[in-house]
């Protein structure tokens, strides 16, 4: 991986990691249009520059997010679903992040889904207090994001929405659970593959950390702005469009996946 490599991943990553349209699909597609032969630095590298994120939402956030003792817990109940599976499935999920037709038609799905979602969901409860009960709910939600292609923020926000939250709330509870369920995940995959990693592959990881924080805080900013505004609906059409190509290149034999 060059550092222009790491660069553009972490721009991609920074951009799309709190909307709803799949970091980690945009990512696997960013890879095959740069070229980037897929070693398990570069694996590694996709899920760790998530700490880089991670940041972003703690300072921006900073006030709200070391509060009481009780958010804590509730950041926890909703990361034990992810927490759980994750590591059960981990082999299998895997082998998913290789598939790029996975992630073409996941996007259609999850775009025809945002399309409609705020519909469903017109009349959130005044009390916007999360219990405990919500916060697992939520945090199984979340789950559905291990399938690449599917968003983690849109189905942690559309969780948050069934148990009447409304879009701003849901989408910074999103970004809260992000911090526990992120850290995770790029911790487990650096004890994994910290013997791969070089002492060049440490000046990418915090490159691509650095990059990736700065735009994750504009992106977050101005996601929170689009959505109580707009909704969801411009995502969903963004990402039929997007499924749509990679599945029409797909089809006259363009070889995508990702190996």
């Amino acid at each position: 991986m060059t550092t222009f490599q790491a660069i553009i991943i972490a721009i991609v990553e920074g951009i799309t990691e709190f909307l709803p349209v799949s970091s980690t699909g945009h990512m696997i597609i960013t890879q095959e249009m740069l070229g980037m032969e897929i070693t398990e630095f570069v694996k590694a590298f996709t899920v760790n520059i998530q700490f880089g994120a991670i940041l972003s939402v703690i300072v921006l956030y900073w006030k709200r997010f070391f509060q009481s003792f009780d958010f804590y817990l509730k950041l926890f109940v909703a990361f034990i679903p992810a927490a759980i599976i994750g590591f059960l499935l981990s082999d299998f999920i895997d082998s998913m992040l290789e598939s790029v037709l996975v992630v073409a038609i996941m996007l259609v799905l999850g775009g025809v889904l945002l399309i409609f979602v705020d519909n469903w969901f017109k009349n959130p409860s005044k009390d916007q207090k999360i219990s405990y009960p919500s916060a697992f709910k939520i945090g199984l939600y979340q789950c559905i994001a291990m399938i690449p292609g599917v968003s983690r923020s849109a189905a942690s926000i559309i969780g948050g929405m069934t148990q009447k939250l409304d879009r701003k709330t849901a989408a910074e509870f999103s970004f809260f659970l992000a911090v526990p369920t992120m850290f995770a995940a790029s911790a487990y995959k650096l004890l994994q593959n910290y013997k791969s990693i070089s002492t060049d592959d440490i000046d990418i990881l915090i490159i691509g950390n650095a990059v990736a924080f700065v735009v994750a805080m504009i992106a977050i900013k101005s996601f929170i702005t689009f959505l109580t505004r707009y909704g969801f609906k411009y995502f969903g059409y963004y990402r039929i469009v997007v499924g749509l190509a990679i599945l029409v290149m797909l089809a006259m034999g363009i070889d995508l996946d990702v190996t």
